[in-house]
C-alpha cells in the first residue's frame, strides 16, 4: 500500500505569498553590547523609566495570569480625557506601527493605492504590501521636507491613504501649518489622511496643532506612540485618534488582545507625568540644539530636526565611512542605504562621544 506522502507531487509545499516572500524585511536598530556602547541607533529614550510607570507595571504584573481589558479602555479613556475627545475616537495598539497596521486594514483592499513621503518610516512599504495594497512613494524636496504638492498631485481614484510623518523619520524634519492646511484642503475628503507624529513631543516652536486640524478635517487621523518620548519601547503601546466609524474599525481589525495589561497601566501612568515627560523632552530639544550647532560648526549639512534625532544626508560611500568611524568609536546609528545616517540623540557626554568622532568633517570623503 501507497503511503499518503508518496502520492503526492514532489514540489507540493505550502508557500507564503508572491507579495510576503518579495518583502523587505524591517531592519532594526543595533542593541548595545556593552554598558560602553551608546546605542543610537533606534531613537529610543535614553532615561529609565519613570518611578510612577514602574510601580504601575509592578502592580499589574501580579495579573499577568489574566487577560487585559480587549479594547485597552482604560488607557483610551486616559488619552481621550488628555486630548479632549471621546474614548470612541480612539483605537489602541502594539506601538503605532501596529496601529498603522490596523489602519491599512481597516480602509485599503487589495490594490488600493496609499501615498507617502520617501525617504520615511521605513515600515510603511512593507505594511503596505503585507495588506495587498499599492505603495506609492514619493521622493522627498531637497531639504529634506515632504513634498505635499507632488504627493497631492499622486492621489488617484485608487487613493485610500496618505500617511504624512512630522516630524519625519529619519530626516527629522517637521511639516508646517500652512503646507498641511494647503494638502489638506487639496486632497478629496474620502481619502483618509494619518498624521504620524511619533515623534511629536520634541517639537519645539509653533508646529502643528494636530487637534486643531483634526476638528477641522473629518478625513484626518492623528497617529501616536509612548515608545519614544514616554520610554515605553518594550512594552508596545501607541495610539490614533480618528472619527467614530474610523476608530471602530481599527479596534475590529485589531489582534484580540493586542496590548499587553502592563502596557496599557503604563500609559495611563505616563500620561499623569506630564510634568516630567515635559522636562525629559526639554532636555533632548536642548541638546539637540547644541549638536546640531556644533556639527555646522564643523561643516556638516544638517536639517532643523524637530525629533529626539538628527539626519546626516550620504551617498553609499560616505555613509559606509561614518558608520565605520563611529563603530569604531563604539557607537551606533542608524543607516539608510542610497540616502544617509541618522543618529539617536541621547545624554550630553553620550552626544560628545559623537561629536568627537564628527569633529574632523575633513577626514571623511567629501561624497
Amino acid at each position: 500500500m501507497l503511503s499518503m506522502t508518496s502520492t503526492l507531487p514532489e514540489a507540493a509545499a505550502p508557500e507564503v505569498r508572491a507579495a510576503v516572500a518579495q518583502l523587505p524585511a524591517y531592519v532594526a536598530g543595533k542593541s548595545a553590547q556593552s554598558g560602553l556602547t551608546a546605542a543610537l541607533a533606534s531613537n529610543e529614550s535614553h532615561f529609565p523609566p519613570l518611578p510612577s510607570v514602574v510601580e504601575a507595571i509592578a502592580a499589574e504584573a501580579g495579573r499577568i495570569h489574566r487577560y487585559p481589558s480587549m479594547g485597552a479602555m482604560e488607557a483610551r479613556e486616559a488619552i481621550a480625557a488628555h486630548f479632549g475627545v471621546s474614548a470612541d475616537e480612539v483605537a489602541a495598539g502594539p506601538g503605532s506601527s501596529g496601529v498603522l497596521q490596523q489602519i491599512i486594514s481597516a480602509v485599503c483592499g487589495h490594490g488600493d493605492e496609499v501615498v507617502y513621503a520617501w525617504r520615511s518610516f521605513e515600515a510603511y512599504p512593507i505594511l503596505v504590501a503585507v495588506a495587498g495594497a499599492v505603495s506609492v512613494p514619493v521622493p522627498l524636496l531637497d531639504d529634506e521636507h515632504h513634498d505635499l504638492t507632488a504627493m497631492a498631485a499622486a492621489v488617484t481614484d485608487r487613493t485610500r491613504l496618505v500617511i504624512l510623518c512630522s516630524p519625519n523619520n529619519p530626516t527629522g524634519v517637521s511639516i508646517s501649518p500652512e503646507a498641511l492646511e494647503e494638502f489638506l484642503q487639496s486632497v478629496p475628503p474620502r481619502v483618509l489622511v494619518v498624521l504620524d507624529e511619533a515623534y511629536v513631543e520634541f517639537q519645539r516652536g509653533p508646529g502643528i496643532d494636530s487637534l486643531d486640524f483634526y476638528r477641522r478635517y473629518p478625513n484626518l487621523c492623528i497617529l501616536r506612540t509612548f515608545s519614544k518620548a514616554y520610554g515605553l519601547a518594550g512594552l508596545r503601546i501607541g495610539y490614533a485618534i480618528a472619527r467614530p466609524e474610523i476608530a471602530e474599525g481599527l479596534r475590529r481589525t485589531a489582534v484580540p488582545f493586542g496590548v499587553n495589561r502592563m502596557a496599557q497601566a503604563a500609559a495611563v501612568a505616563s500620561l499623569a507625568a506630564e510634568e516630567e515627560i515635559l522636562e525629559r523632552t526639554e532636555e533632548v530639544a536642548q541638546e539637540r540644539t547644541r549638536v546640531t550647532a556644533a556639527l555646522r560648526s564643523y561643516g556638516w549639512d544638517v536639517p532643523d530636526s524637530q525629533a529626539n534625532f538628527y539626519w546626516l544626508r550620504a551617498s553609499d560611500g560616505l555613509r559606509v565611512q561614518l558608520l565605520e568611524a563611529l563603530t569604531q568609536a563604539d557607537i551606533l546609528a542608524r543607516g539608510y542605504a542610497a540616502d544617509g545616517v541618522r543618529i539617536t540623540l541621547a545624554d550630553a557626554a553620550t552626544n560628545d562621544r559623537v561629536l568627537a568622532v564628527l569633529a574632523d568633517r575633513g577626514k571623511f570623503a567629501a561624497q
